[in-house]
Protein backbone atom coordinates (compact mmCIF):
# COMPACT_ATOMS: atom_id res chain seq x y z
CA UNK A 1 0.00 0.00 0.00
CA UNK A 2 3.08 2.29 0.83
CA UNK A 3 4.80 1.39 -2.40
CA UNK A 4 1.65 1.91 -4.26
CA UNK A 5 1.03 5.98 -2.56
CA UNK A 6 4.76 6.38 -2.87
CA UNK A 7 4.50 5.55 -6.86
CA UNK A 8 1.24 7.57 -7.27
CA UNK A 9 2.90 10.94 -5.26
CA UNK A 10 6.38 10.50 -7.56
CA UNK A 11 3.94 9.97 -11.02
CA UNK A 12 4.29 13.01 -12.73
CA UNK A 13 0.80 12.97 -13.72
CA UNK A 14 -0.21 13.82 -10.02
CA UNK A 15 2.40 16.21 -9.54
CA UNK A 16 0.96 18.17 -12.11
CA UNK A 17 -2.19 18.00 -10.95
CA UNK A 18 -0.81 19.26 -7.48
CA UNK A 19 0.55 22.46 -9.41
CA UNK A 20 -2.55 23.36 -10.85
CA UNK A 21 -4.90 22.28 -8.00
CA UNK A 22 -4.69 26.21 -6.48
CA UNK A 23 -5.59 27.64 -9.94
CA UNK A 24 -8.77 25.06 -10.19
CA UNK A 25 -9.69 25.62 -6.37
CA UNK A 26 -9.66 29.07 -7.16
CA UNK A 27 -11.73 29.35 -10.59
CA UNK A 28 -13.97 26.99 -8.45
CA UNK A 29 -14.35 29.93 -5.93
CA UNK A 30 -14.54 33.15 -7.99
CA UNK A 31 -15.55 31.30 -11.55
CA UNK A 32 -17.57 28.14 -11.65
CA UNK A 33 -19.82 28.70 -8.10
CA UNK A 34 -20.62 32.59 -8.91
CA UNK A 35 -21.88 31.00 -12.52
CA UNK A 36 -24.21 27.99 -10.97
CA UNK A 37 -25.10 30.45 -8.45
CA UNK A 38 -26.48 32.95 -10.76
CA UNK A 39 -27.84 30.17 -12.34
CA UNK A 40 -29.92 28.77 -10.05
CA UNK A 41 -31.18 32.27 -9.20
CA UNK A 42 -32.23 33.04 -12.36
CA UNK A 43 -34.90 30.20 -11.94
CA UNK A 44 -36.18 32.24 -8.95
CA UNK A 45 -38.35 34.97 -7.95
CA UNK A 46 -35.93 36.70 -5.17
CA UNK A 47 -34.62 39.75 -4.08
CA UNK A 48 -31.71 41.19 -2.40
CA UNK A 49 -33.94 42.89 0.24
CA UNK A 50 -35.05 39.61 1.17
CA UNK A 51 -33.36 36.50 -0.01
CA UNK A 52 -35.34 33.83 2.03
CA UNK A 53 -38.45 34.95 0.62
CA UNK A 54 -37.15 33.46 -2.66
CA UNK A 55 -39.44 30.77 -4.81
CA UNK A 56 -38.82 28.70 -7.59
CA UNK A 57 -40.66 29.68 -10.83
CA UNK A 58 -38.83 27.78 -13.42
CA UNK A 59 -38.19 29.55 -16.62
CA UNK A 60 -40.08 32.75 -16.10
CA UNK A 61 -37.69 35.14 -16.23
CA UNK A 62 -36.02 34.15 -19.42
CA UNK A 63 -39.26 34.12 -20.98
CA UNK A 64 -39.77 37.16 -19.21
CA UNK A 65 -36.83 38.62 -20.41
CA UNK A 66 -37.47 38.01 -24.24
CA UNK A 67 -40.58 39.10 -24.40
CA UNK A 68 -38.97 42.78 -22.80
CA UNK A 69 -38.31 45.25 -25.53
CA UNK A 70 -35.56 46.74 -23.83
CA UNK A 71 -33.94 43.77 -23.64
CA UNK A 72 -33.72 43.62 -27.49
CA UNK A 73 -33.16 47.27 -27.65
CA UNK A 74 -30.76 46.80 -25.66
CA UNK A 75 -29.32 43.14 -27.70
CA UNK A 76 -29.44 45.73 -30.70
CA UNK A 77 -27.19 48.55 -29.20
CA UNK A 78 -24.47 45.43 -28.14
CA UNK A 79 -24.46 43.73 -31.62
CA UNK A 80 -23.86 47.29 -32.99
CA UNK A 81 -20.84 47.38 -31.00
CA UNK A 82 -19.71 44.03 -31.70
CA UNK A 83 -19.90 44.64 -35.47
CA UNK A 84 -18.64 48.13 -35.80
CA UNK A 85 -16.34 48.99 -33.21
CA UNK A 86 -14.49 45.45 -33.01
CA UNK A 87 -13.68 45.22 -36.84
CA UNK A 88 -12.63 49.23 -36.48
CA UNK A 89 -10.27 48.64 -33.30
CA UNK A 90 -8.46 45.72 -34.34
CA UNK A 91 -7.72 47.43 -38.08
CA UNK A 92 -6.74 50.64 -36.76
CA UNK A 93 -4.42 48.95 -34.44
CA UNK A 94 -2.70 47.07 -36.75
CA UNK A 95 -2.08 49.93 -38.91
CA UNK A 96 -0.77 51.91 -36.00
CA UNK A 97 1.08 48.96 -34.56
CA UNK A 98 2.71 48.17 -38.39
CA UNK A 99 3.78 52.24 -38.32
CA UNK A 100 5.49 51.93 -34.74
CA UNK A 101 7.31 49.05 -35.53
CA UNK A 102 9.28 50.66 -38.55
CA UNK A 103 10.31 53.38 -35.87
CA UNK A 104 13.22 52.74 -34.17
CA UNK A 105 13.68 55.68 -31.72
CA UNK A 106 11.18 56.67 -29.49
CA UNK A 107 8.94 53.61 -30.10
CA UNK A 108 8.86 52.65 -26.40
CA UNK A 109 7.17 56.20 -25.98
CA UNK A 110 5.24 56.25 -28.43
CA UNK A 111 3.72 52.77 -27.39
CA UNK A 112 3.38 53.80 -24.09
CA UNK A 113 1.12 57.14 -25.29
CA UNK A 114 -1.09 55.24 -27.11
CA UNK A 115 -1.88 52.76 -24.70
CA UNK A 116 -2.73 55.38 -22.04
CA UNK A 117 -6.40 55.89 -22.66
CA UNK A 118 -6.59 52.13 -21.58
CA UNK A 119 -5.92 52.67 -18.74
CA UNK A 120 -7.22 55.80 -18.24
CA UNK A 121 -10.06 56.13 -15.63
CA UNK A 122 -13.35 55.91 -18.22
CA UNK A 123 -14.99 58.13 -16.29
CA UNK A 124 -12.26 61.08 -17.79
CA UNK A 125 -12.28 59.78 -21.00
CA UNK A 126 -16.61 59.77 -21.40
CA UNK A 127 -15.99 62.95 -19.74
CA UNK A 128 -13.67 64.50 -22.15
CA UNK A 129 -15.54 63.16 -25.25
CA UNK A 130 -18.46 64.64 -24.08
CA UNK A 131 -16.95 67.94 -24.43
CA UNK A 132 -15.71 67.31 -27.44
CA UNK A 133 -18.51 66.59 -28.92
CA UNK A 134 -20.57 68.98 -27.35
CA UNK A 135 -23.20 71.29 -29.48
CA UNK A 136 -21.42 74.11 -30.86
CA UNK A 137 -18.44 74.54 -28.70
CA UNK A 138 -16.61 70.49 -29.23
CA UNK A 139 -13.99 70.24 -31.38
CA UNK A 140 -15.32 66.97 -33.14
CA UNK A 141 -18.68 68.52 -33.32
CA UNK A 142 -17.44 70.85 -35.50
CA UNK A 143 -15.58 69.06 -37.37
CA UNK A 144 -18.57 66.13 -38.52
CA UNK A 145 -20.49 69.23 -38.83
CA UNK A 146 -18.28 70.49 -41.89
CA UNK A 147 -19.69 66.88 -43.30
CA UNK A 148 -23.17 67.66 -43.00
CA UNK A 149 -23.56 66.24 -40.18
CA UNK A 150 -26.13 67.79 -37.28
CA UNK A 151 -24.17 70.57 -34.93
CA UNK A 152 -26.00 68.40 -31.60
CA UNK A 153 -24.67 67.08 -28.33
CA UNK A 154 -23.80 63.87 -29.59
CA UNK A 155 -24.22 61.84 -26.11
CA UNK A 156 -27.76 63.65 -25.46
CA UNK A 157 -29.08 62.64 -29.37
CA UNK A 158 -31.20 59.09 -29.99
CA UNK A 159 -29.24 59.80 -33.46
CA UNK A 160 -25.42 60.10 -32.58
CA UNK A 161 -25.49 58.82 -29.08
CA UNK A 162 -24.66 54.97 -30.04
CA UNK A 163 -22.09 56.31 -32.66
CA UNK A 164 -20.62 58.56 -29.90
CA UNK A 165 -20.07 55.29 -27.53
CA UNK A 166 -18.83 53.72 -30.40
CA UNK A 167 -16.29 56.22 -30.80
CA UNK A 168 -15.78 55.98 -27.35
CA UNK A 169 -15.26 52.55 -26.96
CA UNK A 170 -12.69 51.90 -29.77
CA UNK A 171 -11.13 54.83 -28.29
CA UNK A 172 -10.58 53.36 -25.28
CA UNK A 173 -9.01 49.59 -26.11
CA UNK A 174 -7.15 50.32 -29.24
CA UNK A 175 -4.12 51.03 -27.59
CA UNK A 176 -3.92 47.94 -25.71
CA UNK A 177 -4.42 46.35 -28.98
CA UNK A 178 -1.64 48.34 -30.48
CA UNK A 179 0.44 46.65 -27.58
CA UNK A 180 -0.30 43.25 -28.33
CA UNK A 181 -0.17 43.99 -32.20
CA UNK A 182 3.76 44.97 -31.64
CA UNK A 183 4.46 42.21 -29.46
CA UNK A 184 2.84 39.99 -32.00
CA UNK A 185 5.29 41.94 -34.97
CA UNK A 186 8.41 41.50 -33.13
CA UNK A 187 8.14 37.34 -33.22
CA UNK A 188 8.19 37.47 -37.38
CA UNK A 189 11.78 36.94 -38.42
CA UNK A 190 13.17 39.61 -40.25
CA UNK A 191 14.82 37.79 -42.64
CA UNK A 192 11.58 36.54 -43.88
CA UNK A 193 11.37 40.41 -44.97
CA UNK A 194 14.90 40.60 -46.45
CA UNK A 195 14.17 37.80 -48.74
CA UNK A 196 10.97 39.16 -50.42
CA UNK A 197 12.81 42.06 -50.58
CA UNK A 198 15.09 40.22 -52.67
CA UNK A 199 12.71 38.51 -54.47
CA UNK A 200 11.00 41.61 -55.56
CA UNK A 201 8.19 42.23 -53.11
CA UNK A 202 7.55 45.96 -52.06
CA UNK A 203 5.90 47.07 -48.93
CA UNK A 204 2.21 46.45 -49.55
CA UNK A 205 2.72 43.11 -50.49
CA UNK A 206 4.63 41.98 -47.91
CA UNK A 207 2.14 43.53 -45.77
CA UNK A 208 -0.26 41.16 -47.13
CA UNK A 209 1.80 38.04 -47.84
CA UNK A 210 3.62 38.06 -44.77
CA UNK A 211 2.79 40.43 -41.96
CA UNK A 212 -1.64 39.62 -41.79
CA UNK A 213 -0.95 35.66 -42.39
CA UNK A 214 1.96 35.76 -39.90
CA UNK A 215 -0.46 37.95 -37.63
CA UNK A 216 -3.31 35.22 -37.32
CA UNK A 217 -2.97 34.41 -34.32
CA UNK A 218 -2.57 37.28 -32.42
CA UNK A 219 -5.38 38.72 -34.56
CA UNK A 220 -7.81 36.06 -32.96
CA UNK A 221 -6.73 36.72 -30.04
CA UNK A 222 -7.63 40.63 -30.77
CA UNK A 223 -11.09 39.86 -32.43
CA UNK A 224 -11.75 37.75 -29.40
CA UNK A 225 -11.18 39.96 -26.32
CA UNK A 226 -12.56 42.63 -28.60
CA UNK A 227 -15.72 40.69 -28.40
CA UNK A 228 -15.62 39.90 -24.83
CA UNK A 229 -14.92 43.47 -24.15
CA UNK A 230 -17.63 45.18 -26.28
CA UNK A 231 -20.61 43.00 -24.87
CA UNK A 232 -19.84 43.99 -21.83
CA UNK A 233 -19.57 47.35 -22.11
CA UNK A 234 -21.10 49.47 -19.11
CA UNK A 235 -19.01 52.01 -17.76
CA UNK A 236 -19.15 54.17 -20.50
CA UNK A 237 -23.22 54.34 -20.60
CA UNK A 238 -22.54 54.66 -17.05
CA UNK A 239 -20.74 57.51 -16.76
CA UNK A 240 -22.98 59.17 -19.66
CA UNK A 241 -25.88 58.86 -17.81
CA UNK A 242 -24.55 61.00 -14.49
CA UNK A 243 -27.24 61.93 -12.84
CA UNK A 244 -30.18 60.47 -15.30
CA UNK A 245 -31.00 56.70 -15.97
CA UNK A 246 -29.24 54.12 -17.46
CA UNK A 247 -29.12 53.94 -21.20
CA UNK A 248 -30.07 57.46 -21.51
CA UNK A 249 -31.10 58.76 -23.91
CA UNK A 250 -34.01 56.94 -24.05
CA UNK A 251 -32.56 53.79 -23.56
CA UNK A 252 -30.07 54.78 -26.93
CA UNK A 253 -27.09 53.59 -25.24
CA UNK A 254 -28.54 50.75 -23.38
CA UNK A 255 -26.03 47.51 -23.67
CA UNK A 256 -26.82 44.23 -22.09
CA UNK A 257 -25.19 44.67 -19.62
CA UNK A 258 -26.84 48.17 -18.39
CA UNK A 259 -29.77 45.96 -18.79
CA UNK A 260 -28.58 43.62 -16.58
CA UNK A 261 -27.61 46.26 -13.74
CA UNK A 262 -30.50 47.79 -14.10
CA UNK A 263 -33.09 44.66 -13.75
CA UNK A 264 -30.41 43.46 -10.55
CA UNK A 265 -29.59 46.68 -8.58
CA UNK A 266 -31.98 49.75 -9.77
CA UNK A 267 -35.14 47.56 -9.69
CA UNK A 268 -33.73 45.04 -7.27
CA UNK A 269 -34.43 41.86 -9.31
CA UNK A 270 -31.94 39.42 -8.38
CA UNK A 271 -33.72 36.45 -10.05
CA UNK A 272 -34.84 38.46 -13.26
CA UNK A 273 -31.20 39.95 -13.36
CA UNK A 274 -29.22 37.01 -13.02
CA UNK A 275 -31.42 35.42 -15.44
CA UNK A 276 -30.01 38.64 -17.65
CA UNK A 277 -26.46 37.72 -17.01
CA UNK A 278 -26.39 34.27 -17.96
CA UNK A 279 -27.83 34.97 -21.25
CA UNK A 280 -25.06 37.42 -21.48
CA UNK A 281 -22.74 34.70 -20.79
CA UNK A 282 -24.31 32.15 -23.22
CA UNK A 283 -24.32 35.03 -26.32
CA UNK A 284 -20.49 35.75 -25.10
CA UNK A 285 -19.74 32.19 -25.38
CA UNK A 286 -21.94 31.84 -28.60
CA UNK A 287 -19.66 34.77 -30.72
CA UNK A 288 -16.55 33.26 -29.66
CA UNK A 289 -17.47 29.87 -30.47
CA UNK A 290 -18.31 31.61 -33.83
CA UNK A 291 -15.56 33.81 -34.39
CA UNK A 292 -13.40 30.95 -33.69
CA UNK A 293 -15.36 28.44 -36.19
CA UNK A 294 -14.47 31.36 -38.85
CA UNK A 295 -10.82 31.56 -38.41
CA UNK A 296 -9.87 28.13 -37.08
CA UNK A 297 -8.67 26.59 -40.17
CA UNK A 298 -6.47 29.50 -40.92
CA UNK A 299 -4.56 29.78 -37.49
Amino acid sequence: MRQRVSRLASSPIFVGYLFVAPILLLMGIWFYYPLLRSFLYSLQDVSFLNPSAAHFIGLDNYKAILHDPDFWNALRNSAWLTVIAVPAQTLIALVIAVGLNKVIRLRGVFRTLYYVPYITSTVAVTTVFMYLFMQREGIATRFFHLFGLQDVSWYASMTYALPFLTILTVWTYVGFYVVVYLGGLQTIPADVYESSTVDGANGWQQFWKITVPMLKPTTFLVLTSGIIYVMQVFDQPYALARNGSLGSPAGATSTIVVYFYSQAFSYNRAGYGSAAAFIIFVLIVIATMIQKRFTREEI
